[in-house]
């Protein structure tokens, strides 16, 4: 790439020189004002913007980094980071697994929010400091430079649950998403809890590992077909694993719910044509909520290091009361 010294050394003057130019002061004389712009040009001179930004402090670029393109759910918290962030005149730069990292400085950007479980908690650590805020959406981190802005999985996951108990049903099945996630851990332990509650045994082979996708919950529901006898209901992570272990059951002529119940956890754009009972979670709301404290960071003003988000029930026809 062309720098300011190599058209410096092309034009037979200083690189002050050709940087007053570049930036356009008066202190240079006409013609050879001309000439370093006719050499930048014809060099294919391209300014570095990230090195003026970072001088000036005038640096509004927030970044976003997120993995999984097919969980739909993250358009909702883009737009809700994108909104607030265009109030505030900030652009907002988004990025993609192993790329990101050389993107979260603050020559770069100001700051950063992240829904990426494949992040390890080290980079997000070595990146956060004084300068550069970030706000984390899938985790909790013990740093004074992180926030994270997370569901109340636990509490919801417990009120689901327990409303399919009240409703007669008591053998489960669970089907989980990624184990190391904050999502996966919270779902799970309330799931757990509130059958013991209930004096409720959970036999461990009816937990199934899945990845959040839809096609970990078409193969564990083909697993679970196999068996002599199906649990009352399978407890799915999030929806896609639910509606892809549906799409398994009907395939199979298993009548979801009269031979078994299924409930997944987000309530998705597809969650009402499978009529999943499901959580409803606030997307929207808690991306804004992330662009919101991140920029209050970037003013210097502090908040508390983590803020848990409720959300909701949300009752449809792949749940029957039995009693």
């Amino acid at each position: 790439m062309v720098g300011i010294k190599d058209i410096a050394k092309a034009a037979g003057v200083s690189p002050s020189t050709v940087s007053n130019v570049l930036n356009g002061k008066k202190n240079v004389g006409e013609n050879t004002r001309r000439k370093i712009l006719a050499l930048a040009e014809e060099m294919h001179y391209v300014p570095n913007e990230a090195g003026k930004i970072l001088k000036t402090k005038e640096n509004k670029t927030i970044l976003f980094v997120f993995s999984d393109f097919d969980r739909s759910f993250y358009l909702n918290v883009l737009k809700g980071i994108n909104d607030y962030l265009k109030d505030k005149e900030y652009d907002l730069l988004i990025c993609t697994q192993r790329s990101c990292e050389k993107f979260m400085r603050n020559n770069m950007s100001s700051g950063c929010i992240i829904l990426d479980a494949s992040l390890d908690d080290a980079t997000v650590n070595r990146c956060a400091n004084e300068h550069y805020p970030i706000v984390v959406l899938d985790r909790i981190l013990d740093s004074p430079y992180v926030k994270s802005v997370i569901v109340d999985n636990y509490h919801a996951m417990c009120d689901m649950v327990q409303d399919i108990i009240d409703r007669g049903y008591r053998k489960f099945a669970f089907l989980s998403g990624i184990e190391k996630t904050t999502d996966t851990l919270e779902r799970y332990q309330a799931f757990r809890d509130t059958l013991k509650k209930n004096n409720i045994h959970f036999p461990q082979k009816n937990y199934f590992l899945g990845d959040y996708r839809e096609k970990s919950g078409y193969t564990a529901a083909k697993i679970l077909a196999l068996t002599e006898v199906l649990p009352d209901v399978l407890i799915c992570a999030n929806d896609n694993m639910a509606i892809g272990a549906i799409k398994a059951f009907r395939e199979d002529n298993i009548r979801v719910p009269e031979d078994i119940a299924v409930t997944g956890f987000d309530d998705n754009e597809r969650a009402k044509e499978f009529g999943l009972t499901t959580v409803t979670v606030p997307d929207y709301e808690r991306g804004y909520l992330a662009a919101l404290y991140l920029v209050e960071a970037l003013k210097g003003k502090e908040s508390a290091s983590m803020f848990r988000i409720s959300a909701k029930i949300k009752n449809r026809k792949s749940v029957l009361v039995k009693k």
